[in-house]
């Protein structure tokens, strides 16, 4: 319990900014999972979405919901799953 008005503030703003990251986060997940999905299932339509993935990580790691190398290594393993995935259909 906050005793004094300034204590009060810090946790009115720790409330604000932990649900603004919790739903920043989860957009992130989200179109990660979207592109995963994609990319197992129809790698050839999965570009699209692997790109809106990306974006949606760069502006996670540029708000702070997620770390600049967390992002940096999940659009890598990302490209790197896309074009996996493109060259096995390209192949059979």
């Amino acid at each position: 319990m906050a005793n004094h008005a300034s204590a009060e503030k810090r946790n009115r703003q720790r409330i604000t900014r932990t649900e603004r990251n919790r739903a920043g986060k989860s957009a992130f997940r989200t179109e990660l999972k979207k592109a995963r999905v994609a990319i197992a299932s129809k790698p050839a339509d999965a570009a699209g979405l692997v790109k809106e993935a990306i974006s949606t990580a760069d502006k996670a790691a540029s708000k702070g919901f997620i770390p600049k190398k967390r992002a940096a290594r999940v659009k890598a393993r990302l490209a790197r799953a896309l074009h996996k995935a493109t060259q096995a259909a390209a192949a059979s």
